[in-house]
């Protein structure tokens, strides 16, 4: 059918045989609209160079049309402020944004400023997109002062079903057992942990706890001068294998809780004349673009970004229309190379 110079939704709503208000709710990411219509819709839209009206969009709905992602800077002894895994994670983001007709703001957040009332409450963003957050147990005071105050905020991170923040997360205890049982598999039996496996980092907790119940699955037990405190910062896993090993206590392979630690550990092992993966087997977590890069490559649990990506703003969305949403958790992926 002819279109105008300029096509309107109507036009879309004519050639993909639905309302306009349907079209509408599709370019906005709502999901009451099914998948496969929402796809149908994009892609006439994209056929006939649709722009969404943002300015009139948001007056209708009182709304900036704009979200806002805030990284947690986090001051590390390298100088890095952003894990590259939410580097990764930020294209997805970016992406998704677009196709639902958004705008993104990214920013630092720091825990001695008052972030949490710059965005929403001053009308910058419609709502929050948390990534990382250092100690959670300082951070989780701010956390919940979002929720008391009503503003529409989700987090990657770890996900308790029962709590009222918007959670997206990886199931890190059923990633934690993959990397055990990984390693039992090919024979290994006395597994070490670099990473801090209190709540202070509770994502790094469900990693420890989940290889402890592979242990306890093969018949073996986790000793507890097998683990060391670590950060996701590659300085620091250098400096935790050289802890370990200054313990002499005997090991065959580590699990290190993010792959900046267990990049950090493997280039401990080799000062210390160890090869990987002849010697001690190693398995990181995130699947970050230098674990195929490191000497050797880096068996990791990967997480996936892309769809945590587009999970984190089509969750937000649903939050700040004040519809129902759930904690999710998305399930890792075993990468095998060859430092195991």
């Amino acid at each position: 059918m002819p279109v105008q110079d300029k096509p309107t939704s109507f036009d879309i709503a004519a050639l993909a045989g639905v309302s306009q208000p349907t079209v509408s709710r599709a370019l906005r990411g709502d999901k009451t609209v099914s998948e496969a219509t929402r796809l149908r819709i994009e892609a006439i839209a994209a056929q006939l160079n649709y722009k969404v009206d943002k300015n009139a969009s948001s007056l209708r709905r009182g709304q900036t049309n704009t979200l806002a992602l805030l990284f947690f800077d986090e001051r590390t002894p390298d100088g890095s402020l952003i894990n590259p895994f939410f580097l990764s994670m930020l294209g997805s983001i970016l992406q998704t944004c677009a196709r639902r007709g958004y705008d993104l703001l990214t920013s630092f957040q720091q825990l001695s400023s008052d972030w949490h009332v710059d965005y929403e409450d001053s009308r910058k963003a419609d709502g929050i997109i948390l990534l990382g957050y250092g100690d959670y147990e300082v951070y989780r005071a701010r956390e919940e002062q979002l929720v008391r105050q009503g503003t529409h905020f989700v987090r990657w991170g770890s996900v308790d079903p029962s709590s009222a923040v918007g959670t997206i997360g990886c199931d890190n205890l059923r990633g934690g057992r993959d990397a055990g049982e990984h390693l039992i598999a090919r024979g290994r039996r006395s597994i070490a942990f670099i990473g801090d496996a209190s709540g202070h980092y509770p994502e790094f907790q469900a990693r420890f706890h989940g290889l402890c119940a592979a242990l306890r699955d093969a018949g073996l037990t986790f000793d507890a001068a097998l683990q060391v405190d670590a950060q996701s910062v590659e300085d620091d896993g250098y400096g935790a294998m050289r802890q370990l090993l200054a313990r002499g206590v005997a090991f065959d392979a580590v699990f290190a809780a993010s792959d900046l630690i267990a990049i950090g550990a493997m280039r401990a092992l080799e000062e210390a004349g160890m090869r990987v993966p002849e010697d001690v087997a190693v398995i990181g977590f995130d699947d970050i673009p230098a674990a195929v890069l490191a000497h050797p490559p880096l068996t990791t649990i990967a997480q996936d970004f892309r769809r945590a990506g587009e999970m984190l703003v089509d969750t937000l969305i649903r939050r700040i229309a004040n519809q129902p949403t759930d904690a999710t958790l998305l399930s890792p992926r075993l990468v095998e190379r060859r430092t195991t």
